[in-house]
């Protein structure tokens, strides 16, 4: 973190060495690109390696990993919030905030566990609704009953992980998460194909190298974030009972931004099943192009939770200038970076669809997929400038506390997005293509929407940490503009 004193000082360097400029959001996003990478890769080989079983094995564990992240995302939206608390603390050095919230965050995913377990027993009847084969049906289930087990790690990692990211101590959740990847990784060279004298498991054993991996990072961490001079520091020992004030207020701030995520899903997880009943073709083509487009989405992802960081600690400090440049620093970042993966999709996509082979597809078949795909790359190149610009604004806003906003906005969004989707299938006949013209027009207006709430400037004055002392503010007041907050 940059200090005031040094911020003034270097604020008329050049783009790469000034305050909240280039070199200060890539230390800080680039670890976080490299760990929203591995997940990226992780989720990636395990597709690959699973079409090498069959198509229909890859384009089950896709549906079937959408639809768990649709039951993991809203406390995942929570925990996530939770290193906004951080930074904001961080920035206004109240150091012996950052213990506490980093456990209310834990209190969160422990409050949501029993969500993860209920919807193993009710996942036959939701996999029913989408009327795919039996076959991938059966294969669906196997994947999402499993992988439910890892929903708890998942949130609580996140929320031990924010101890770091939000303090922009970005390397060490870099290094947590590559290790973790890794170890899906070898577990599912083992288990998916029956390897090393285990069992042939297909889909259930690459969703037990992600539970497996995904519970030894909660050990790490625990190492890690219960060190002595986190303890007294941090107080990351005496800060884990549950503080209800704090647990209210990052709910209050952080539900709606997990809401938000789950809508998203809902509406991109609604998209994918209906695509599924126009047939084996466009879901296989349309699995492959997201796993694919990831490569894209990822990096951006990580960045924009680089901007949600720096802009609560620039907020923190009360300086909403650096905050509202750090954004649009980390917005020419992830445009240039789109520039050049859209480039790629259009022009050398083979470059990303070379390892999809399926040993049980004929060579007509694989064409045939493979062809779709490099048609629906191009839907994706298509909107790939308007999800950095929703991806990053939305960021900065939600680091601001501007949560209720982005909440009415997904309301709006994901419902249109699963009308035009059902309409499209069911009514005007649209096709694939169709589909993916309309998801299409669905981003792009997603990006203007939050770039106009960026620019009105709204979010300069708001805070998520109570301006004086603990304890002294109500949630009622760290929604209102700073100014009226510190008054009152």
């Amino acid at each position: 973190m940059i200090d005031t004193g040094e911020a003034a000082t270097v604020d008329q360097a050049s783009w790469w060495r000034r305050a909240s400029g280039g070199r200060e959001v890539v230390q800080v996003a680039l670890p976080l690109v490299v760990s929203s990478l591995s997940w990226t890769v992780m989720t990636f080989i395990d597709r690959v390696l699973l079409f090498q079983l069959s198509g229909d094995a890859m384009a089950a564990a896709f549906s079937a990993g959408v639809v768990w992240f649709l039951v993991v995302c809203l406390p995942l939206g929570i925990c996530t919030y939770t290193s906004t608390f951080i930074s904001q603390y961080f920035g206004a050095d109240q150091h012996q905030r950052i213990g506490p919230a980093m456990w209310q965050g834990v209190w969160s995913a422990v409050l949501f566990t029993p969500l993860a377990l209920a919807a193993i027993p009710l996942a036959p009847a939701v996999f029913r609704l989408a009327q795919h084969e039996p076959a991938i049906v059966a294969m669906e289930l196997t994947y999402f009953q499993i992988i439910c087990l890892a929903a708890p790690a998942m949130w609580i990692s996140q929320a031990f992980s924010s101890f770091y990211s939000g303090r922009g101590r970005t390397s060490v959740v870099m290094w947590i998460d590559t290790a973790g990847a890794a170890v899906n990784l070898v577990l599912d060279y083992f288990w998916i194909f029956g390897n090393g004298g285990f069992p042939q498991l297909g889909v259930a054993g690459a969703a037990w190298a992600t539970v497996v991996a995904m519970w030894l990072k909660i050990f790490v961490y625990l190492v890690l974030v219960l060190q002595r001079r986190h303890r007294r520091r941090f107080s990351t020992w005496t800060g884990a009972r549950l503080d209800v004030a704090l647990f209210n207020r990052m709910f209050y701030f952080g539900g709606p931004s997990g809401v938000q995520m789950l809508l998203d899903v809902i509406g991109f997880t609604s998209f994918i099943l209906i695509i599924g009943r126009l047939g084996p073709l466009a879901s296989q083509a349309t699995s492959m192009v997201f796993s694919v487009s990831t490569v894209a989405f990822m990096p951006v992802w990580g960045l924009s939770l680089a901007v949600t960081i720096l802009v609560g600690q620039r907020l923190g400090e009360d300086r909403d200038d650096l905050a509202a440049r750090v954004t649009w620093t980390s917005y020419a970042i992830a445009l240039s970076y789109m520039a050049l993966t859209s480039a790629l999709f259009v022009f050398a996509p083979n470059l990303f669809l070379f390892g999809f082979v399926s040993g049980e597809m004929s060579a007509a078949d694989q064409a045939a997929v493979r062809a779709l795909a490099v048609v629906l790359l191009r839907f994706i190149a298509a909107y790939n400038f308007f999800d950095a610009t929703f991806m990053i604004f939305v960021s900065a806003i939600k680091g601001a506390g501007d949560t209720a906003y982005v909440l009415r906005v997904s309301l709006v969004m994901a419902a249109a997005l699963v009308s035009v989707s059902w309409l499209g299938v069911e009514v005007l006949r649209l096709g694939v293509l169709g589909c993916w013209t309309l998801i299409t027009i669905w981003v792009w207006t997603l990006g203007l929407i939050f770039l106009r709430r960026f620019r009105q400037g709204k979010w300069r004055s708001m805070r998520v940490i109570e301006p004086a002392a603990p304890g002294l503010a109500s949630v009622d007041q760290a929604a209102q503009p700073a100014s009226d907050a510190a008054s009152a």
